[in-house]
């Protein structure tokens, strides 16, 4: 199986080492034991794991330059994706992981510790209150989320963390256009703008995603993000 994902990341142009490949079979082995004993994915079969979870934390590459990356922040990252296959891939990144979660905030801190990733840092708290701490506000080059929320509400919370020509890119599935359109005022008044929508189908399937990615071209108001609940609430 982990020959299927090493031929389906050859067609986004990422080779894996043999080293590589066993940090993904054990990350999955670690998903499953502790996915019996806390919810952390509804997604199982290993075959759609790699699909769903693995090839499409790192479709990435398709709107971005890892390579320009240093440090970044993955916001509602559940159990621990995208950043942990970024980090697998992307050895050279500083990584954060923040989840409002602690059982799952537990489960990251043993996959790093298991898959011996290191310049990781896992943190239990809300986004909208991290982001106000000096050493995560406006600190990284990158902001990546799956999390499921609307564009405006993920970039109240994501945009924030990310430095002065830094990028927000938040992992989409379905029709956008609306959700694109309403962002709009948000990205606005974030200090942000959109720099392009890739649209694509995961290799070797029929699933179709979309990388919105964002830059913030200048600094943040101080009063952003708003206290719970609002961002959700009542988006920009």
């Amino acid at each position: 199986m982990m020959q299927k994902l090493k031929s389906k990341l050859s067609e986004l142009g990422i080779k894996l080492t043999d080293y590589q490949l066993d940090q993904f079979d054990r990350y999955y082995e670690l998903l499953i034991e502790w996915n019996q004993k806390i919810n952390l994915t509804a997604i199982t079969e290993k075959n759609e794991v790699i699909d769903k979870h693995f090839v499409d934390s790192l479709s990435i590459v398709k709107g971005m330059d890892m390579s320009t990356v240093n440090s970044l922040i993955d916001i509602g990252t559940g159990a621990g994706f995208p950043g942990i296959p970024l980090k697998i891939v992307f050895p050279h990144l500083e990584v954060a992981l923040l989840d409002s979660l602690n059982k799952r905030i537990n489960f990251l801190k043993l996959v790093s510790e298991e898959l011996k990733l290191e310049k990781v840092t896992c943190l239990h708290g809300r986004a909208e209150d991290f982001a106000k701490e000096p050493a995560h506000r406006e600190q990284y080059d990158l902001c990546v989320s799956r999390a499921v929320a609307n564009l405006s509400t993920l970039s109240e919370y994501c945009i924030p963390y990310i430095r002065v020509g830094g990028i927000f890119i938040s992992y989409k599935s379905g029709e956008i256009g609306d959700e694109l359109s309403a962002s709009k005022l948000a990205l606005s008044i974030l200090k942000a703008k959109l720099l392009k929508v890739e649209e694509f189908v995961l290799p070797e399937t029929e699933i179709n995603r979309s990388l919105v990615i964002v830059e913030k071209v200048d600094k943040l108001p101080g009063k952003y993000p708003r206290k719970a609940p609002l961002p959700s609430k009542k988006p920009l």
